[in-house]
């Protein structure tokens, strides 16, 4: 691609934000290095890692890539050096522990193939030699203990001649040495343990002296009883010196002949590190993967300049290349012209680079072997070149260059110069680039220009709209209209003397105020159809938004209308229970008398039976065949899931049928009793439980973790209150509940709200490998 133009369309300020959002140094070095491609399969190949590294981000929230040190250097004299330096080692310890993650939550976690795990397949990890270099090294200058048996030893020993120095030491201090000394304390001279001896004392205490005082009142001296222990350790020291080089040299020849293999794999994190970051920067600024063609259709819906910030930037619709490859955008200065071109230009450039663009969905893109770009002012006194002789400069180069296979933006087409002449050059530099069949955008104030596009085949007008009334400009691209001057409005709306203005009218030529007039006409009906339009959109938006009100209502009304009939049949069931209890009861006390016609009464009683179950069979309301899902079962066994029909719910069955044909079932917390003809089974237990278990099969499957990123907390609060209740009815003892790092006010208002919760145990922060500050971990009762 063409230097300059990246320059100009401030692409490298990209790659810098996407440097920003890699993780490893590699990473880094590749995104700030990134230039656009020319192949339409290579950039297929960048967006589809996009994609999959965008998906991963959103299923797992993290990316794969743990940052490490640069140890490329380190690894490539590796086979020149005896032994690494612990910090080495421990660099590339940790380089071996990030290839192998990387390979693990992209290759074993992610279970469906794809190019992100086709990549993290070609990285060799190398577990034992990590874990063994861990084991060895507590940190940049720390070896531990157990490295070795013989360090081991030589350290326990040191230890105990240290303890047997200073026990001799302390007990000088508190004995018949006191009074010599300057303090009663045991210091370190030349790794030597010493006591501080006043100088006029010196001949009482015998020993080395390894030091004095700035001053020269004290001696720093190593009292004979000790000397022998002194060189023992020294001893001890040299001896540990020895064995960690050994250690060193072990652990560096273990990890030499790997270390070509941990190079590349560091390169193929690097690149992986590279594709998350350009997912990040997707996520970022709602970005999305346009559609590719090599035919130069360029189509960008609602795109948004990414370096303007997004509260204040206003999407552009622009498409050329269809019926048209050259396109003039005329408008007033400040309106829009320039973010445009800069916005076609730059969207070319992220999408060949394999980034996604900001823009709406439907947005197509085209690849191009150059763009081309002269934009901005480029006068230069140090080549003593007017801005005219600049911009001739840089179009002889571009016309130089420019083919069918090209992208050309021209930013004030012939400015700089004589307005007649200037227009003139113009229009035969876009007749030369729209006969070479090169993609043109080019912006432009002369009206001769806008005709010229009028009169032209494959060429296109468009306007930057401008609120003359409050004299400021929309930024709104209009393609097919060109735009007004506006000169005159703006002139006596800033108070220029109405005079002034119809004097100015006068000079203009008879041709140019009609073609005048006819812009003014089409930006009337341009309006009038754009109002409508909004109208339009309104109205259906408001008929959109009551058809669903309306069928949110009849689907409450159906459900509320369903949950009184089922309270309204489980009420009169339990009337009929309770009745005929009594009824039972009653039929006993009769029994007992003994005094009663016992026939009669037999009689009595089995008419009340048959009315009491007449009652039950119109309770039960039996839904007729061709409405009924299925047959119900011939019978069922302790475990099985069922369904209701009557009632529309799930349950598990407590108890075989008796005698009546009655089924024990469970749903949520009910126990009821219902006939077999009134079940339907669903997905029978493969194996027998417990009871208590029994019942969690009516409950729908809740997952270990609940993701609220993104919420607001109100909605949030609504979302944990809900997900805990599940939690509890399945049984789940922890759950993790994401609400990322943020500004934390999420994760505040979530944590305050489980301090309050009935269900809630007690809850924690992530540790490292579950989320750290972004997850909040829940014991439930």
């Amino acid at each position: 691609m063409n230097e300059r133009t990246l320059t100009v369309l401030e692409y490298y300020k990209i790659t810098a934000m996407l440097a920003e959002r890699a993780r490893c140094c590699i990473g880094k070095e590749l995104a700030l290095a990134l230039l656009p491609q020319t192949g339409i399969e290579s950039i297929s190949r960048e967006l589809a890692l996009t994609e999959e590294a965008e998906g991963y981000l959103y299923r797992s929230g993290m990316s794969p890539v743990d940052d490490f040190p640069d140890m490329r250097l380190s690894l490539k004299r590796m086979r020149a050096a005896l032994a690494l330096s612990p910090s080495d080692l421990l660099g590339a310890m940790r380089c071996l522990r990030a290839v192998r993650l990387a390979r693990e939550r992209l290759v074993q976690e992610d279970k469906e193939p794809s190019l992100l795990s086709n990549m993290a397949s070609s990285i060799a990890p190398h577990r034992a030699i990590e874990e063994e270099i861990s084991r060895c090294i507590l940190g940049e200058d720390e070896i531990a203990d157990g490295a070795s048996a013989r360090l081991a030893s030589i350290r326990h020993k040191m230890r105990q001649v240290n303890e047997r120095v200073r026990d001799r030491l302390n007990a000088m201090i508190r004995g018949a040495y006191a009074k010599y000394l300057q303090e009663p304390i045991v210091t370190i001279r030349n790794g030597r343990y010493v006591l501080p001896v006043r100088q006029e004392y010196r001949q009482y205490v015998s020993g080395l002296i390894h030091d004095q005082s700035g001053s020269g009142a004290t001696l720093f001296v190593e009292p004979a009883a000790v000397v022998e222990l002194g060189n023992e350790y020294k001893k001890l020291v040299a001896e540990e010196t020895a064995e960690i080089e050994r250690i060193l040299a072990e652990l560096t020849a273990l990890l030499a002949p790997v270390a070509d293999q941990l190079r590349a794999d560091l390169d193929t994190l690097g690149r992986i590190d590279l594709c998350f970051a350009k997912a990040e920067l997707a996520k970022a600024y709602h970005a999305t993967r346009p559609g590719l063609n090599q035919d130069g259709y360029i189509r960008i819906v609602q795109g948004r300049h990414p370096l303007i910030a997004q509260d204040r930037v206003v999407p552009i619709d622009v498409w050329i290349g269809k019926d048209f490859n050259t396109l003039i955008i005329t408008g007033p200065n400040t309106g829009g012209k320039t973010v445009t071109l800069k916005t076609v230009g730059l969207f070319t450039l992220m999408m060949q680079a394999g980034m996604f663009v900001p823009a709406g969905e439907g947005t197509q893109m085209s690849t191009f072997e150059d763009v081309f770009a002269d934009i901005g002012d480029e006068q230069s006194i140090e080549q003593s070149l007017s801005t005219f002789s600049s911009h001739m400069t840089n179009i002889v180069g571009i016309l130089s260059a420019a083919d069918e296979r090209s992208l050309v933006l021209l930013d004030e087409l012939g400015a700089g110069t004589d307005p007649v002449e200037g227009a003139a050059l113009a229009m035969s530099i876009l007749e030369e680039l729209h006969g070479r069949g090169t993609m043109t955008v080019a912006t432009t104030h002369y009206s001769e220009i806008k005709a010229f596009a009028l009169t032209r085949e494959g060429f296109e007008n468009a306007s930057m709209e401008f609120d003359v009334d409050r004299l400021c400009p929309t930024y709104r691209l209009f393609i097919g209209i060109p735009g007004r001057s506006n000169a005159f409005e703006i002139s006596e709306r800033l108070g220029l003397n109405k005079g002034i203005i119809e004097t100015a009218r006068k000079f203009l030529k008879s041709e140019d105020i009609k073609f005048e007039d006819v812009i003014s006409s089409a930006e009337s009906q341009r309006r009038i159809a754009e109002e409508e339009r909004e109208l339009a959109k309104q109205a259906r938006t408001e008929l959109e938004a009551l058809r669903r009100e309306a069928e949110a209502e009849q689907k409450r009304m159906a459900q509320e209308r369903e949950r009184f009939r089922a309270k309204a049949r489980e009420d009169a069931r339990r009337i009929v229970s309770e009745t005929r209890q009594e009824t039972e009861r009653i039929i006993e006390q009769l029994r007992a008398a003994g005094k009663t016609d016992q026939r009669a009464a037999e009689r009595t009683i089995q008419q009340s039976r048959d009315a009491l179950r007449k009652q039950e069979e119109q309770i039960a309301e039996p839904i007729v065949a061709a409405e009924r899902p299925g047959k119900p079962p011939k019978t069922v066994k302790p475990g099985d899931a069922v369904r209701v029909v009557s009632l529309n719910v799930k349950a598990a069955v407590l108890a075989p049928p008796d005698a009546k044909g009655e089924v024990q079932v469970q749903a949520g917390v009910m126990k009821l009793s219902v006939k077999l003809s009134d079940l339907l089974l669903e997905h029978p237990r493969s194996e027998e439980r417990s009871g208590a278990r029994v019942s969690m099969l009516s409950m729908p499957s809740v997952p270990l973790e609940l993701d609220l990123r993104g919420m607001l907390v109100e909605d949030a609060v609504l979302e944990v209150d809900r997900y805990l209740d599940n939690a509890k009815l399945c049984g789940r003892n922890e759950v993790s509940i994401i609400h990322g790092k943020g500004t934390g006010a999420l994760r505040a208002g979530i944590q305050e709200y489980l301090k309050r919760h009935p269900n809630v145990k007690s809850f924690r922060l992530g540790a490292y490998g579950e989320g750290d500050a972004g997850v909040t971990v829940v014991t439930l009762k």
